[in-house]
């Protein structure tokens, strides 16, 4: 070979390793799937992929969201529902508006003084059971913001969720291990006939058909939300609480009715955040806590520098204290929420935080924490158009009240479980003692359920993102907002980050694995209690940047997946 020969050969090479270079220099691990028209991203592959389709059929992100909420009823049993509530935030794109749809589960109005004190002295008949369950929101949620906002025909929606029903899903490990520590399910006729076999958790692999679920699905497509509140579903429903001793009743049914509003908002470095108001509670918390965190340079520190979550966890936890004082459902309290997450309350908070130094629990004036379920669900949905729905909804535990009602394959949630059954009692000073969540028939309780929605400074959509996690959902969606905007982080790395929470009036701070021992060292240096922490929520999110519609699905739960339309 001539030296003509092997030179060309040498630059040959060299610039194709340079071009091979410069298109594998990923500079993340953490890749969002790119797209430029709709896109769903949620806790279930396959309804991911149910909800695209329906963006495919001509639909919009609110038929997209009512198709995908019935399904994660199949996908995620633990957490999808139709018995159970949630929050919603839709954004309009057309009209430049945002609205803010309540559908939380409500307690029922028949329950008597008696019924009162046998569910404050019985804590698993709260829990668990037909007594657990307050009045389901979800059905009437997803269909009336459908009637005012969808597109397509409610039974062209469905069509694809009851074949989903009726063809059934493969159990996969995660369902199985979920079925398997939900000792609730047990106890409930109708649930073990769907769930375990010979008494065991259905196994993984085995196809598990919903044919009862499908019927329901059904009578949903045929009749609307009228079957489910008056009709063949509701009848199934009130002759179950009936025959066991739940408070449920038809005139309950009849009576609830999802709330519209508008959304409660803060800015935040050259953002606007719009999340959903009262009586979620944990829109409160990070409102609250981004008012807070406004006040100190962050962006000159790193997202796991011992100085940034020192920060991080000290607004986390006087936002929950606001959450825990004041919050309840403003149709029975009057919340002061306009105080709580307005930017003097964040200076004022902010000016008491020492740099160096935790602030103990009982500093912040502690106001008994009843234990909310962390097996919510959310799912973020954007259309071709810009139409975008941030949706959150719950049963409460992994799989709710563990009570299926017979013939409809419906899962009822445990709601009852989240009132302040402490109110009044001086000796407690903590969360179930809150005025503003004290029990009264037909209340709706606080959450900490947290959709939200981010614009620009040019009033251009930024984020869509939400989690499912209880009290930790706050700490998950921050973490998430702050790698965005202090950070620069893509989507990807911004869910990705390790989480941190810290509660309030506890003492711990709670931490995922990840963070380095010498921020760990610092941490406890000034003064915080540390303990390590099982992962912590599930954020589902969208991002709008300059490459396009970036979604990613948190790993931090298996099978959650994006789906992208195809333009």
């Amino acid at each position: 070979m001539n030296l003509r020969h092997i030179l060309f050969s040498l630059l040959f090479v060299s610039f194709n390793a340079l071009g091979q270079v410069r298109y594998i220099d990923y500079p993340s691990p953490f890749h969002p799937t790119i797209g430029t028209a709709g896109m769903v991203v949620s806790q279930n592959q396959a309804s991911s992929d149910l909800g695209v389709k329906i963006l495919n059929m001509g639909g919009n992100a609110v038929d997209a969201a009512v198709a995908v909420g019935f399904s994660l009823a199949i996908t995620l049993p633990r957490a999808g529902n139709i018995g159970g509530g949630g929050f919603m935030l839709v954004y309009l794109s057309d009209e430049q508006k945002t609205i803010a749809v309540d559908f939380r589960s409500s307690a029922p109005q028949n329950i008597s003084e008696d019924d009162f004190l046998f569910l404050k002295d019985n804590y698993d008949q709260r829990r668990y059971g037909y007594k657990a369950s307050g009045v389901p929101g979800t059905v009437a949620g997803l269909l009336q913001t459908h009637d005012r906002y969808g597109k397509l025909p409610l039974k062209k929606i469905l069509q694809p969720v009851i074949l989903q029903a009726s063809k059934g899903i493969r159990v996969s490990y995660d369902l199985n291990q979920a079925i398997g520590s939900a000792h609730q399910i047990s106890l409930d006729e109708e649930s073990k006939k769907i769930y375990l076999q010979n008494e065991s958790p259905v196994t993984e692999h085995t196809l598990m058909k919903r044919p009862d679920l499908a019927w329901t699905l059904g009578e949903i497509a045929k009749k609307g939300e009228d079957a489910f509140y008056k009709g063949s579903i509701a009848k199934k429903i009130v002759k179950a609480m009936q025959q066991n001793g739940g408070y449920i009743s038809k005139e309950d049914l009849e009576g609830y009715k999802p709330r519209f509003a508008e959304p409660i908002e803060t800015t935040y470095r050259n953002h606007k955040v719009l999340a959903h108001p009262p009586p979620a509670g944990g829109a409160a918390v990070l409102l609250e806590g981004l008012n807070i965190l406004e006040n100190f340079k962050t962006d000159e520190m790193g997202p796991n520098s011992a100085s940034f979550l020192h920060l991080f966890v000290e607004a986390l936890q006087r936002g929950h204290m606001d959450r825990s004082r004041y919050m309840g459902d403003p149709k029975f309290y009057d919340v002061p929420i306009e105080k709580i997450i307005s930017k003097e309350r964040g200076s004022s908070l902010a000016k008491k935080i020492d740099y160096e130094k935790a602030t103990p629990p009982e500093r912040l004036n502690p106001d008994s924490l009843f234990q909310e379920g962390e097996n919510t669900t959310h799912y973020s949905i954007i259309d071709k158009d810009g139409n975008v729905v941030s949706n959150t909804y719950t049963l409460g535990y992994s799989f709710g009240s563990g009570v299926t009602i017979p013939g409809t394959g419906i899962l009822l949630d445990n709601q009852m479980n989240n009132f302040a059954y402490q109110h009044g009692n001086p000796e407690v000073i903590d969360r179930s003692a809150s005025i503003g969540n004290k029990f009264e028939p037909g209340k709706r309780p606080m959450s900490t359920m947290t959709p939200i929605i981010v614009f620009d400074k040019n009033n251009q959509l930024k984020l869509i993102t939400g989690s499912p996690g209880g009290a930790l959902i706050p700490a998950a969606v921050l973490r998430v907002v702050t790698g965005v905007i202090d950070f620069n982080l893509n989507l990807g790395e911004a869910t990705m980050l390790p989480r941190l929470h810290k509660d309030w009036p506890y003492k711990n701070l709670r931490l995922e694995k990840g963070f380095s021992n010498d921020t760990l060292k610092i941490l406890q240096s000034y003064g915080h209690e540390l303990e390590e922490s099982k992962t912590m929520g599930s954020t589902q999110s969208i991002l709008i940047s300059s490459k396009g519609k970036e979604g990613f699905a948190d790993l931090r739960r298996p099978n959650a997946g994006v789906a992208i339309q195809i333009d």
